[in-house]
């Protein structure tokens, strides 16, 4: 019985033999929170709105979706709560800086069109 417990303990793979499938995908690598967290950031302000004001028009009337969607405020207080907790903190200031930018950049776009649109 010894023996068979023991070839099968010899044959069981180390944790180095273990095949690595995403290493690249690393949790400590340097850029992995600054990546993650600004194209989180850039998803948070344009998908979020957009599937908020789909889900409340699936559930509700026009006009009580319109009363309901300030509520998407509500999920500022994600970003904030990863600020606060020291272990996110740096995917959370990512995150903003990305919540910020795609904000600009839709702003500026939007500005540069309407001028376009009412000067001609």
């Amino acid at each position: 019985m010894e023996s068979s417990q023991q070839s099968e303990l010899e044959q069981a793979p180390t944790e180095a033999q273990r095949p690595h499938t995403f290493e690249w995908w690393h949790h400590s690598h340097p850029t992995f929170a600054a990546l993650a967290g600004f194209f989180a950031g850039m998803l948070f302000v344009t998908a979020l709105p957009g599937a908020f004001a789909g889900i409340l028009r699936l559930l509700f009337s026009y006009e009580t979706a319109e009363e309901l969607f300030p509520l998407v405020a509500l999920a500022l207080a994600l970003p904030i709560f990863l600020l606060v907790k020291r272990k996110t903190r740096r995917f959370g200031q990512y995150m903003f800086i990305g919540m910020a930018i795609t904000a600009l950049v839709v702003l500026g776009v939007a500005s540069l069109v309407l001028y376009f649109m009412v000067d001609s």
